[in-house]
């Protein structure tokens, strides 16, 4: 086959021996040379957005730990003053907002976490046709009634493993977008398939790995893009949304996700022809596992006794006040130190320990261990605002850890704990 050549050419006076001269064009074929110069621009480009990501996680990372503890005192005492105020008081008017934005607040921290990889996950052999059906209701209420949508679910779907979380995050940022890329009425669908890639569909991507995947495309009648906003479509703050509307984590967010499970995604759109989405997740060889959700809607009490070790006392006291409301005994401690010298002066049995991972003196695990040896059989909660990496290094997430990200709802940790003690173990998140 014929294939273009670069040339780089020169003239050049040659002197013969007999006096004369002699005009000469030299080609030099730099084809090689031009094809190096391009890969490593290409490599360049892969270095800034890889220092972008690693400036977001470290940014996440540094600010997540504080911010999600604060956001767990106010979330908390919000929950507990609308609780307690009658449904007509006109004191929840100026409560509810409050509650909102701490809810928006976790969910910005999340989304810098998802874009950097960091969030932590608990993944899970899923279908997603049950995923994606359980979220329709939601998804319509998110799009309004101008938008019809429409969902076309595979027979025989292959299983993928993944947060459910993730599937959620992925699902309620691109309906949003779809919803508002669509003027007036508009579709927005939603299908699943089995796809087979093998190296002749992605000869040139590096993104992609031939392989058994299952497909999530969304689709929108929408105003669609154009080939420059497809380009910068996931980098993190970049947005086409006027001032106020939106803070172009999104669609990193959703990248974000992806890759954390090692997936990739494609996108097709044209200006005034719609966009689509396809999400591309590995075949998981598993079979799905039924729901592990809590399904409570309402806070589960006991009457056990809880040690409960939180270093930082606002949310020490928030968690007792849960705890106490809903029956239980509880013990705290602000200290490791503290923990295990009340453990060993208390009388009776000490079923749980729920404690923070990350706090001076010793970690979560260092203290477990030795409270088991005060309290034999007793189980353990772990609890905090740190991101998944720096938990990991402190030897909390193994498999069948009880974990409890901040902030948590008052349902969330009493289902938690509910759930610890009957059974022995609960979801991670």
């Amino acid at each position: 086959p014929v294939t273009n050549r670069d040339y780089s050419i020169s003239d050049r006076i040659i002197r013969w021996p007999d006096g004369r001269d002699v005009k000469m064009e030299l080609a030099i074929d730099i084809t090689e040379r031009k094809h190096n110069e391009t890969e490593k621009e290409k490599l360049r480009e892969e270095l800034l957005q890889a220092k972008k990501i690693e400036a977001i996680g470290r940014l996440a990372g540094g600010v997540a730990h504080d911010f999600n503890n604060m956001l767990q005192v106010i979330l908390g005492h919000a929950e507990f003053l609308l609780k307690s105020l009658p449904v007509d008081s006109p004191l929840r008017t100026n409560i509810q907002p409050i509650q909102d934005a701490a809810r928006h607040s976790s969910n910005l921290t999340r989304q810098l976490l998802a874009f950097a990889r960091k969030q932590t996950v608990n993944p899970k052999v899923l279908d997603l046709n049950n995923t994606v059906g359980s979220m329709l209701k939601m998804l319509k209420r998110l799009i309004g009634e101008n938008i019809n949508l429409v969902w076309n679910p595979a027979e025989h779907l292959w299983a993928v493993k993944i947060d459910p979380s993730q599937v959620d995050q992925i699902l309620a940022n691109l309906t949003v977008n779809a919803r508002d890329a669509i003027s007036g009425t508009g579709t927005l669908s939603i299908e699943t398939r089995n796809v087979v890639i093998d190296r002749t569909c992605c000869p040139t991507s590096k993104d992609i790995t031939p392989g058994e995947f299952v497909m999530m495309a969304v689709s929108d009648t929408g105003c669609g893009m154009d080939q420059e906003t497809i380009n910068n479509l996931f980098e993190p703050f970049f947005t086409t949304k006027e001032m106020g509307r939106g803070t172009g984590l999104g669609l990193s967010t959703i990248f974000g996700a992806v890759k954390q499970n090692n997936g990739f995604i494609n996108v097709y759109s044209e200006p005034g022809k719609g966009s689509t989405f396809k999400i591309y997740f590995p075949r998981c060889p598993e079979v799905p596992s039924g729901s592990n959700e809590f399904t409570n809607l309402a806070p589960v009490g006991g009457s056990e006794t809880i040690l409960l070790v939180e270093d930082d006392p606002a949310i020490l006291g928030l968690g007792r006040f849960i705890l106490e409301q809903n029956g239980y005994s509880v013990i705290t401690a602000t200290s490791p130190s503290e923990a295990l010298l009340k453990a060993n002066e208390h009388n009776g049995h000490i079923e749980l320990l729920v404690t923070d991972v990350v706090m001076p003196q010793m970690n979560g695990r260092q203290l477990m261990e030795k409270i088991s040896a005060i309290s034999p059989g007793i189980k353990v909660i772990y609890m905090s605002g740190y991101t998944a990496d720096v938990i990991a290094h402190h030897g909390i997430l193994d498999k069948d850890i009880n974990f409890l990200q901040k902030p948590f709802s008052e349902i969330a940790m009493t289902n938690c704990i509910r759930k610890v003690l009957d059974n022995g173990a609960a979801d991670k998140s």
